[in-house]
């Protein structure tokens, strides 16, 4: 198994992670003076949601359409014109007085690129590392991730506060944007997709969302992806949670801390996995993921909802699994059109969990709120593997074209 020593003295994954690590605590830097921009001109706690959920949810509609670049240019070229652009959005977002009409279209356009972006760099990720490096490598970048917005988050609101107002902190997410694009663009070869994907326009666009869709297990596998959604509770509800336990608005940064703590602690770990256990673990985890959730409905203490949620957390990566296989199981000149697919899906349901947990908990106290989407995401996850993963006799075609060439060779 490989370690991370050894991954990170491949020259391109030290760039592709770098420039992901700062290029993420600009987004949240950006989430966050959003939120107090929009709160501050229109002290409507609605609109402020509704923007949060533009970070989110368009690239459901786009991935589509825009992923497939990824897989008919270079992925270097691909990579750097979305990093130019969104630095124009975002700097363009920072120019104080901006209406909110237009700030909401900036929002807009500046997710929509998001699903292309992440299409061509976890594309990318397997011609860097090769074997078993790419499953490190995968939870390095998700570990580093969650560290990226804890610190995104924690430094957005001193920003906001203290070097005047979150203008600052939206022209500092433009700037990690162009420092992203110079390491992406000095640091990486072009990665040009292998096979004819540049010669083949008719229905090149929507061919990722086919592929996914009629083979079981890539539909499997990004359906648990997907279930993630549901186990946003925390992150939608750690105020008014916070409130209900009475434990005061200084509670409520430990609490949105505790289910990031626990997944980088997780995804640590879970590099250390062989491939044998990958699959056995993945299924497992996902339902383990609710279950502290769903121990928190009556409301217990600060101190025991902040070690359930951590260990919701810690449980949920089963993502990373989950993502390592699924990428594996694609042909290289697919891989950024139903990667893009996956994580568009991926984002629109932590928009729509995030907006689920929000509507229970006008209904219910916030903890059931938090419980009821944990106990839909643990069954859901049961179901998937019922219908789906169930059995090892539908593999991709990555894996079924190594077999065959497994099968050829020998004498």
């Amino acid at each position: 198994m490989a370690g991370w020593r050894e991954v990170f003295a491949v020259a391109e994954f030290r760039v592709l992670w770098l420039a992901q690590t700062q290029s993420r605590v600009g987004d949240q830097l950006a989430r966050v003076a959003l939120a107090l921009l929009v709160y501050e001109r229109t002290a409507s706690a609605g609109l402020t949601a509704l923007i949060y959920a533009l970070t989110l949810l368009p690239p459901l509609f786009t991935a589509p359409l825009l992923a497939g670049l990824a897989d008919r240019y270079p992925r270097r070229t691909v990579l750097v014109s979305v990093d130019v652009a969104r630095a124009m959005f975002a700097g363009l977002m920072a120019i104080p007085g901006m209406p909110l009409p237009l700030l909401a279209a900036l929002v807009v356009a500046m997710t929509c690129l998001q699903p292309l972006f992440a299409a061509g760099r976890t594309a990318t990720l397997p011609a860097v590392l090769t074997g078993d490096r790419f499953a490190v490598g995968m939870g390095i970048m998700t570990a580093t991730d969650g560290l990226a917005q804890i610190a995104g988050f924690t430094v957005g609101g001193l920003m906001v506060v203290w070097a005047g107002g979150p203008h600052v902190a939206l022209a500092a997410n433009a700037v990690t944007f162009l420092l992203s694009a110079a390491l992406l663009r000095w640091g990486l070869r072009p990665h040009r997709p292998s096979g004819d994907s540049a010669r083949r326009p008719s229905g090149f666009a929507l061919a990722g969302v086919r592929l996914v869709v009629r083979d079981r297990r890539l539909l499997g596998l990004v359906s648990l992806i997907w279930l993630f959604g549901l186990f946003l509770g925390p992150e939608a509800l750690a105020a008014p949670y916070a409130d209900q336990i009475g434990a005061g608005a200084a509670a409520v940064g430990l609490l949105m801390a505790a289910d990031v703590v626990g997944s980088v602690v997780g995804a640590a770990l879970v590099t250390r996995v062989g491939r044998a256990w990958r699959d056995r673990l993945m299924v497992p985890l996902a339902v383990a993921t609710g279950v502290p959730l769903v121990a928190t409905v009556a409301g217990p203490p600060l101190p025991v909802t902040v070690v359930l949620w951590a260990l919701s957390g810690l449980l949920a990566t089963y993502m990373v699994l989950a993502q390592v296989a699924f990428t594996e199981e694609l042909a290289d000149e697919m891989r950024g059109r139903a990667i893009g697919f996956a994580s568009a899906g991926l984002q629109s349901a932590q928009g729509a969990g995030v907006l689920l947990a929000g509507g229970l908990a006008e209904l219910l106290p916030p903890s059931v709120a938090v419980a009821a989407c944990a106990a839909a995401g643990s069954l859901g996850a049961v179901l998937v593997w019922a219908a789906l993963l169930r059995g090892r006799d539908h593999i991709g075609p990555a894996v079924r074209r190594a077999e065959e060439r497994r099968r050829h060779a020998q004498p």
